[in-house]
C-alpha cells in the first residue's frame, strides 16, 4: 500500500509566469499607464553609490520641480537620520547627479538651489559610443564568393541591453588571407581632475604620519570624494591632514569608517564670496574723476570738468592773443 502524502502538491500562480532560473529575483511587470519616473541603470546598478544614495536620488528624480529636498525636508519625509541624508547627498554630488549652486533672488537673498541631474555626464560619455558597435568582418576572397560561401551576419544589440544577457557571439572570419581592417579611431584621454589626484594621494600617504590609518585600494576610493568636497570648499591640504590625523584613538580598529566619519562630520562651510573692494574715497567724499574732453588746440584727448583746451595747449598763446609784459 503506497504511503499517501500530507498534503497535496502546491498549484502554480498562474498570474507569473515561471522564470527559466532556478533562483534568483523573477520580474513581475505591471503596466503604468501615469505616475512613473524612468530611471537608468547607471544610476540603480551604480558599483561605487551606496543603497541610501541610490534611493535618495530616485525619490529627487520623481517628484516635480520646486519640491524641497534639502536635510531638513528629507529629514522629515524618511526615517533616516539627517547624517546619513547629509552623506547621501554629498555621494550624489560628487558622483555628477546633484549639484548645489548658491544664487542670489530679485530681492537680493542668498538661497541654495539644487540641480538633479538625470544622466549625468560622465555616464552619458560612457553610455555614448556603446549604443551602436559597428563589427568589422574581413573581406572573403574572390573564390569564396564566386563558390556562394555564407558569410556571417553582425550581430544586433539592443540600445538597452539586460545585465544578465549572454555576450553577443563573436563573429568568425571565413578562412583566408588576413586583409587590413580600418584604424581604430583613437581613444579620447580625459585629463585627470586635480582635487581627485590630491585626494587619492593624501589619503594613501595617511600611514606615513601614523602607520595605523593604513587603507585598502577601494576606501581610498570610497573616501576621495569626501576629501574633494573638504577642497570644493576651500580647505587646503594640511587642513584636512590635521583634522584626519590629530587627536587619534588610543586602539583604531577601522581606519577607513572613523576617516569617513570625521570627513563627514566636520566638514566646513564654504568660503563666503569676498566681498568688492571698497571705493577710493578723499576727505570730501568719493572721488569722481573729471570727464574726457576734447582739446580744441590739437584734438587731443584728456579730463577735465569743462571742454576748452589742454595744459601743453594753454601754455602755448592762441593766435590773436598778446602776452602782457611783466
Amino acid at each position: 500500500m503506497a504511503d499517501k502524502k500530507p498534503s497535496a502538491v502546491p498549484r502554480t500562480n498562474q498570474g507569473v509566469r515561471r522564470s527559466t532560473t532556478p533562483s534568483g529575483v523573477t520580474h513581475v511587470r505591471t503596466y503604468q499607464s501615469g505616475q512613473y519616473v524612468v530611471v537608468g541603470n547607471h544610476l540603480a546598478q551604480h558599483r561605487e553609490l551606496s543603497l541610501t544614495a541610490i534611493g535618495l536620488a530616485t525619490h529627487i528624480l520623481s517628484v516635480p520641480e520646486g519640491t524641497p529636498v534639502d536635510i531638513r525636508s528629507l529629514a522629515e519625509r524618511f526615517p533616516e537620520g539627517r547624517d546619513r541624508i547629509a552623506f547621501a547627498l554629498r555621494e550624489l554630488e560628487a558622483h555628477g547627479y546633484l549639484r548645489r549652486v548658491r544664487e542670489h533672488t530679485e530681492s537680493g537673498r542668498l538661497v541654495t538651489r539644487t540641480y538633479a541631474h538625470h544622466t549625468p555626464p560622465a555616464a552619458e560619455a560612457a553610455a555614448s559610443p556603446g549604443r551602436v558597435r559597428a563589427v568589422t568582418i574581413p573581406a572573403r576572397p574572390r573564390a569564396q564568393a564566386a563558390a556562394g560561401a555564407e558569410v556571417p551576419e553582425a550581430p544586433q544589440e539592443d540600445d538597452q541591453a539586460c545585465g544578465g544577457a549572454s555576450p553577443a557571439p563573436e563573429p568568425v572570419a571565413p578562412d583566408g588571407p588576413d586583409l587590413p581592417g580600418p584604424p581604430a579611431p583613437p581613444a579620447e584621454v580625459t585629463p585627470p581632475d586635480r582635487h581627485q589626484e590630491k585626494a587619492l594621494s593624501l589619503l594613501a600617504a595617511l600611514r606615513r604620519t601614523d602607520d595605523r590609518l593604513i587603507l585598502s585600494l577601494r576606501d581610498v576610493k570610497r573616501l576621495a570624494p569626501l576629501v574633494i568636497a573638504w577642497f570644493a570648499n576651500g580647505a587646503t591640504d594640511a587642513v584636512v591632514h590635521r583634522a584626519l590625523t590629530t587627536d587619534l584613538p588610543v586602539v583604531v580598529k577601522h581606519p577607513a569608517g572613523l576617516l569617513a566619519h570625521r570627513l563627514g562630520e566636520l566638514l566646513p562651510p564654504p568660503l563666503p564670496v569676498a566681498p568688492p573692494p571698497p571705493p577710493v574715497t578723499g576727505a570730501d567724499g568719493p572721488v569722481r574723476r573729471h570727464p574726457f574732453q576734447d582739446c580744441e588746440g590739437c584734438d587731443r584727448v584728456f579730463r577735465a570738468p569743462e571742454p576748452g583746451r589742454c595744459r601743453d595747449c594753454r601754455a602755448v598763446p592762441a593766435a590773436g592773443e598778446v602776452l602782457c609784459a611783466a
